[in-house]
């Protein structure tokens, strides 16, 4: 049996996933890695570390703690704030994916003798003609892929997904019936650096927002903004302005006049995009993508939309959707898939 190492945050996911490696025969450690290293309230590294040894504890494996909280600034974080700076909407988690858990845990793991990694992700590997695929979770709607589209062939060889084939309600029976205390825990939401605290105050402090006009897709203003890095494509809570009709969404943001301009009802034509550009591409086998319909995601929760490739260059590529899509949002990832399979994607522009 194989050496294992798998990344356990403290939560039901992570440790039903050692449990089931332990159960199979492997020789399982746990790591936790603190990858933030303000611990003030909001991000609970503390709570979660002791989660963890009650559980390694209680699977009887032995438990390691790894700082990467310099690796995280430096890979993960500052990109946030530059793409925020550029009024962007970035979504770090990908990046954490790719640059933290499954490159400078795996590079760990491998000086600890590891033969492979393995952490509570909703995914598959499956593997034709020797080469690994990054592949849907059976729960579709607990499916990970989306964030782990920018993985290599050489991550994935090294990488086990035990919950790939399980749902969320299984893996709680599997822990509550194990007796494992993380068996209720609720599921952690949003980043772990900014946790429970306001979005807007947290950001606050590390950039300075300037204020400008909202105007109307006719160009009238009708209230002012706090900063355009606060707000995203599709936001309708927190704009400050009302009146009679539909509710306003945020359509779109100009750096240059410094101007966030709103559109009433989620329907407007200006929140709907029919073909999508993507820049700083990523794609996990390096084969050529088909020339056939396949399908995309431009957000996590958003369900596959047909599409075909329009156009590829070295460094971006095009896609036109069947059904226009709505608030595709520059700095999140456009995430492609051919059926099951995780082709991989790029960055919305």
């Amino acid at each position: 049996m194989a050496r294992v190492i798998v990344g356990m945050s403290g939560g039901v996911d992570s440790s039903v996933a050692a449990m089931l490696l332990k159960e199979q025969g492997h020789e399982v450690i746990g790591l936790f890695m603190r990858n933030w290293e303000d611990d003030d309230g909001f991000c609970p590294a503390k709570q979660d570390f002791l989660d963890v040894a009650a559980v390694t504890d209680k699977l009887g494996i032995d438990l390691e703690a790894v700082d990467f909280s310099s690796e995280y600034k430096e890979r993960v974080f500052s990109y946030f704030l530059t793409e925020y700076n550029a009024g962007r909407t970035p979504n770090p988690d990908i990046l954490c994916n790719s640059e933290i858990k499954f490159k400078a845990f795996l590079d760990h793991a491998l000086k600890l003798g590891a033969d492979f990694i393995a952490t509570g992700h909703y995914a598959r590997i499956q593997y034709h003609d020797g080469r690994p695929f990054l592949c849907k979770a059976y729960d579709k709607n607990k499916d990970q892929s989306y964030f782990l589209y920018r993985l290599k062939e050489w991550q994935l060889e090294k990488t086990i997904f035990p919950l790939g084939e399980l749902n969320k309600p299984t893996v709680r029976d599997l822990a509550r019936t194990a007796g494992l205390i993380v068996h209720d825990k609720k599921d952690s939401t949003g980043i772990c650096f900014i946790g429970e605290r306001p979005f807007r105050a947290f950001l606050s402090q590390y950039l300075k927002g300037t204020p400008g006009p909202i105007k109307t897709a006719e160009g009238k203003t009708i209230g002012e903004h706090v900063g355009l890095m606060f707000y995203t494509i599709g936001q309708r809570q927190g704009l400050g302005i009302g009146g009679p009709g539909a509710p306003w969404f945020v359509a779109g943001k100009d750096l240059k006049n410094n101007t966030l301009t709103v559109v009433q009802g989620r329907d407007h034509p200006l929140l709907k995009t029919l073909s999508a550009w993507a820049s700083d591409l990523s794609f996990i086998n390096n084969s050529p993508l088909p020339e056939y319909q396949i399908s995309a995601k431009t957000r996590y929760r958003q369900t596959d939309a047909s599409c075909l490739i329009q156009k590829i260059q070295d460094t971006q590529v095009e896609v036109r959707f069947n059904v226009p899509q709505w608030a595709v949002t520059p700095g999140q990832s456009l995430v492609l898939y051919d059926r099951e399979v995780c082709l991989g994607g790029g960055i919305l522009v």
